[in-house]
């Protein structure tokens, strides 16, 4: 039979070196891939609007009525929602707009129920 010449040392370090360099490049794409995704959360987060400090939430349907007064960063207000002033919540809550529950607008706006 005609047995392939057996390897050398040589030719082992040689197949190792190209495995290791498929690995290497392997690496330096995945820490591109992840620089250009950093680069794109980082810009995502400079992009976001401001959290508002005050929204008020609105019922359902085409210019649903206010329901409810949150401070901006509420975990419990709605999706139907839209930033307002300061003033314009104090005015809401006197309006009889109830205030939620969760964070509790009224206390920070000085507005007792």
């Amino acid at each position: 039979m005609n047995d392939p010449a057996p390897l050398t040392r040589l030719d082992l370090l040689r197949f190792l070196e190209r495995v290791q360099l498929g690995d290497l490049e392997r690496t330096r794409r995945w820490i591109a891939a992840e620089e250009r995704r950093e680069g794109e959360r980082e810009q995502g987060e400079r992009a976001r609007p401001p959290v508002p400090d005050w929204i008020i939430e609105r019922g359902i349907g085409q210019g649903g009525p206010p329901i409810e007064v949150h401070r901006g960063g509420c975990h419990a207000a709605g999706k139907r929602r839209r930033p307002i002033t300061r003033d314009e919540a104090r005015q809401a809550l006197a309006d009889g707009i109830r205030a939620c529950t969760h964070c509790r607008p009224g206390t920070e706006l000085g507005v007792l129920e």
